[in-house]
């Protein structure tokens, strides 16, 4: 323990780090800043929303960067060290989803261009669905290690956003949809069954940490084929480990 931690303060007074990297972004010559602008550069230049800084998720990156500059070698988790979701918790982070780039290399400039030159890497920078980001940098021989902790931040996307999100899935799955927010909204907030006028041959309520995929029960309720329309109704979010769970009922009619 006494090894990782010299290691660490060594690091940290090389780059000139004192607390953690919320201050990183109003640094306009530090390599997180030109690793922020180059990321919303390619987002802004393809017509999607900026990231917006994150202090949570860039006090998640600033530990794990320290990390790999240390065992000078690049990961997603190291031996002994929490996972990645874990990591962005425990420093008061929430989310629905998350994602992460790590690189190694000579400067910002480099490590952008490695990112953007890897389809994971690129498509996490690049996911319209990510709206915040978190940016650290940590130094060893002359060699940058760089971490990005990407995610839907909790409170990103209010319930008529939600319920978009997963009507345009049923939609795409050939299905219909229905004016009655109302009664898949007053479904939601029950444990089972629904609420309301219209009585659907099928409620599924699910909580969900990635709006994006629809449950494997509905998907085969769906490709059933006997149902030809749905209306969907979110309601609040459950936050629990730093995950945000959207709670989401969808009512399916014959």
């Amino acid at each position: 323990m006494k090894v990782l931690f010299r290691s660490a303060i060594f690091l940290m007074a090389a780059l000139g780090i004192c607390g953690p990297m919320a201050n990183a972004q109003s640094r306009s010559n530090s390599p997180e800043q030109a690793l922020l602008q180059s990321a919303n550069h390619e987002r802004t230049t393809r017509g999607l929303a900026p990231l917006k800084w994150s202090a949570e998720l860039a006090e998640a990156a600033q530990k794990h960067a320290l990390r790999m500059a240390q065992e000078n070698t690049i990961s997603h988790q190291f031996p002994g060290e929490p996972p990645m979701q874990e990591r962005a918790a425990r420093t008061g982070a929430h989310f629905s989803s998350l994602a992460e780039n790590v690189a190694e290399g000579p400067d910002a400039a480099t490590i952008h261009a490695e990112w953007m030159n890897s389809p994971p890497h690129g498509a996490n920078l690049l996911d319209p669905h990510l709206n915040s980001i978190g940016i650290a940098v940590a130094m060893n021989n002359g060699t940058l290690f760089a971490v990005e902790d990407l995610s839907l931040a909790a409170g990103g996307m209010d319930i008529g956003d939600q319920e978009k999100v997963v009507s345009g899935l049923l939609q795409a799955r050939g299905l219909r949809l229905l004016d009655y927010t109302g009664d898949a909204r007053r479904s939601c907030v029950l444990d089972n069954g629904y609420a309301g006028s219209h009585t659907p041959s099928f409620v599924l309520h699910y909580a969900t940490p990635d709006l994006q995929t629809l449950p494997d029960l509905l998907e085969k309720r769906i490709q059933t084929g006997k149902y030809h329309s749905a209306v969907v109704g979110a309601c609040p979010a459950d936050s629990k480990s730093g995950f945000s769970s959207y709670r989401v009922a969808v009512l399916l009619f014959e």
